[in-house]
């Protein structure tokens, strides 16, 4: 059943029903699709006009009862491509005015996968460098993989730099990370590791825990602090301890 991920496309709980039936059975009556589906009848002809509007299903005329047959599933993708088209045209004008609008100094929790991709999403909107203190390879999560991709090559036509203080624990359990993020990165010595991490870029300060090699819980809790002044003293902070740590031979 994939009834959640037709939701989250736009269609209603009764629309993801009667889609994936018809799907399932090729073509149906509503009869049959109010028995299969446990829908009643006067709310599957609601749903199902909804549906042929939006292209999805179409109507089989001449075959005695009135049979629903549902369009090719690409359709879906389509409809995906349109909204996508509607958001780019209006995007200039929101980023425009998210950007006229003075940010003050600020204080506000991001929670879970989602949450962990706005943090890196606020990375890229302040198009200065980033710098990380105890970094752990949480990005690569596999469950992120597809948004690291984006952001890695947004991040790169941006300009971004990554200054790196990695876990010890990196060194040897997660040799990819460095790699694919570059230089400037150094090892923290094995006594400082933590659970924790801290990332610093433009006038923001980021911390949390829930990260190890690799991977975030699903619970994660993002701390972020946004303030000019704190964000510097932190970047000088770093700066403090990468001078201070053995260089990579």
């Amino acid at each position: 059943m994939h009834i959640d991920i037709l939701e989250e496309l736009g269609l209603s709980q009764n629309e993801a029903k009667i889609y994936e039936s018809l799907i399932e059975i090729g073509e149906s009556t509503i009869s049959e699709l109010s028995n299969r589906s446990k829908i009643h009848r006067r709310n599957i002809y609601d749903s199902m006009s909804r549906l042929i509007e939006k292209g999805l299903v179409f109507q089989v005329i001449g075959r005695g009862d009135n049979l629903y047959k549902p369009v090719d599933p690409h359709k879906l993708m389509e409809l995906v491509d349109e909204k996508r088209t509607r958001l780019e045209k209006i995007m200039s004008a929101l980023i425009t005015s998210y950007e006229q609008k003075p940010h003050l100094e600020a204080a506000y929790i991001y929670k879970g996968i989602e949450g962990f991709k706005n943090y890196l999403r606020d990375m890229l909107s302040t198009n200065e460098d980033a710098y990380f203190i105890g970094a752990k390879g949480a990005w690569f999560d596999p469950r992120l993989k597809t948004f690291i991709e984006g952001f890695l090559t947004e991040a790169k036509k941006r300009g971004i730099k990554y200054h790196t203080l990695f876990d010890y624990e990196v060194r040897e359990g997660a040799v990819e990370v460095p790699l694919a993020v570059k230089k400037p990165f150094k090892y923290l010595p094995k006594k400082y590791s933590t659970p924790s991490m801290v990332d610093i870029f433009g006038d923001h300060v980021v911390s949390f825990t829930g990260a190890g090699l690799m991977k975030i819980s699903d619970d994660i809790t993002i701390f972020v602090n946004i303030s000019r002044p704190l964000a510097t003293s932190y970047k000088t902070w770093f700066q403090f301890m990468f001078d201070m740590c053995p260089e990579i031979e």
